[in-house]
This record gives C-alpha cells, sequence and structure tokens, in this order.
C-alpha cells in the first residue's frame, strides 16, 4: 500500500498579518509574524530596486531603501482592508524610491517642481528627438509640453545640480590639472583686512591732533596747505607731523 504525504501549503502574507493583527498587542508572536513576512518579502524588495538601478546610485543603496519601505508597508498593512499584500506593498515600495531620488540624491537643494518637471523635459527631448533626427530647441521643448521657455532652461539647468562634478577632478578626465586650480585667486582684500587690524591699536595710540590731520589728509584728500589753515598750524609743521605719524604707523605694519 502506498501512502501519499499529505500536501501542506504556507500561509500567505495576507493570512500570516490577518493573524498579526488577531493578537493582542505585545504578544510575542506578532514580532516573529513581521519578521517572517518581511524576509518572504525582501526578495521582492529587491526587484523592485533593481528597477531604478544606472541612475547614479548604487543598487545596494536603493535595495536599502526598498527594505526599509517594505518593513512600513508590513507594519501599515491593515488585514481588514482585505486587499493584497503586493498590491499594498508594492506602490509603497516604488513610492519610496521615487521619494529617495527626488528629495535626497541631489547634489543642491532644488525646488520640488522643477525636479518634477525636470523628467518630463527629458522625455519630451527623448521624444522629439526620435521625430525630428535632431536634438530640439529649447523653445521646441516648451511648446511641445505647453509650459514656458524660462520654465524648460530652468529644468535643464537644474539637472547639474543632480550630480555636481567634484572640483577634483580633470576635465580631461583623466591626469591633468583639476578643475579646482582653474577657479578662484587669492582675494588681494585679504591683506587690506590684515593691515587695517594692524593700524587700529597704533591709530588708537595717536594724540588727537595728529589722528585729525591724518583723517584730513587720507580722507579728506586736504592739501598741507588747507590742513594748516584749518588747524592754525604751519605748512612745515602740519608736514612734519604727517610725516612723524605715517611713520609710526609704517612700523606698526610687520612685513
Amino acid at each position: 500500500m502506498t501512502v501519499h504525504a499529505e500536501r501542506t501549503t504556507e500561509p500567505s502574507a495576507e493570512q500570516l498579518l490577518h493573524r498579526r493583527d488577531e493578537l493582542p498587542p505585545g504578544h510575542p508572536d506578532r514580532a516573529r509574524i513581521r519578521a517572517q513576512v518581511i524576509e518572504e518579502n525582501l526578495a521582492m524588495a529587491r526587484r523592485l530596486a533593481r528597477r531604478f538601478a544606472g541612475r547614479g546610485e548604487h543598487l545596494e543603496d536603493l535595495a536599502q531603501v526598498a527594505a526599509l519601505a517594505l518593513i512600513k508597508a508590513v507594519d501599515r498593512y491593515d488585514a481588514a482592508q482585505q486587499v493584497p499584500f503586493t498590491a499594498y506593498a508594492v506602490p509603497f515600495i516604488v513610492g519610496a524610491l521615487k521619494r529617495h531620488f527626488r528629495d535626497a540624491v541631489w547634489g543642491m537643494r532644488v525646488s520640488r517642481s522643477v525636479k518634477e518637471l525636470g523628467p518630463r523635459v527629458a522625455a519630451a527631448t527623448h521624444e522629439l528627438s526620435q521625430q525630428r533626427g535632431r536634438a530640439p530647441a529649447a523653445a521646441e521643448v516648451a511648446d511641445h509640453l505647453d509650459i514656458a521657455l524660462t520654465e524648460v532652461l530652468t529644468a535643464m539647468e537644474s539637472w547639474n545640480a543632480y550630480r555636481p562634478l567634484s572640483l577634483n577632478t580633470s576635465p580631461a578626465g583623466g591626469a591633468g590639472p583639476e578643475l579646482i586650480d582653474s577657479i578662484g585667486a587669492v582675494d588681494g582684500r585679504y591683506a587690506v583686512v590684515e593691515e587695517r587690524m594692524c593700524l587700529r591699536p597704533a591709530l588708537a595710540r595717536l594724540a588727537p591732533r595728529e589722528r585729525r590731520i591724518l583723517v584730513m589728509r587720507v580722507y579728506a584728500r586736504m592739501s598741507q596747505s588747507e590742513i594748516a589753515a584749518e588747524t592754525g598750524l604751519s605748512q612745515m609743521h602740519v608736514s612734519r607731523l604727517l610725516r612723524q605719524t605715517l611713520d609710526r604707523l609704517r612700523t606698526a605694519i610687520p612685513n
């Protein structure tokens, strides 16, 4: 006599989660069921993450985003709604992956409207290129999408912020000067700031008459004759005071 083993079917995710929802809070089986459903659906989450590969993000990073979204989907799933778990979890995970690209991947802060317009502009550009056998102008893309030209130009420019080029990259793509070597220069105003910081205590030590004469000569651009008339001193005396004051200030500035 042949004995046939009775086939047992594994409970579905819906059945497991329904069983979980029937258990009281704090029951140890709730955590076990949660872990089982997550583990059984990790492969699905990874397949969804793979759809977004090739867009500048590592697959492992995308898989992590998808796995976290799967955990949230398991925790938020309501078995009483009688919706298939995959029908609930798949849009949830895909939405999390899209939000990851929209919010976390951009190298600079860009408004949400511009982020959402970028893919539309890219799709329209591709479609028009196929139709006309050439790259369309920005104005043609704007007409195709029925939006303002400035919006198209802003969307095109914003894509440069998606993956900004490192300043330590060589424009030639290999050995050679880096981009950082071709931009920027020493700001000459730093020297002026340093000189002013050195002069400030020296100016504070000047006698009021010497400081007044210096201000009239340097800032008011008055001649020595005009300063002499203003202060009641002789021009020779004004010249001597100015020379002494400037010599004292020069010694205050280190070489």
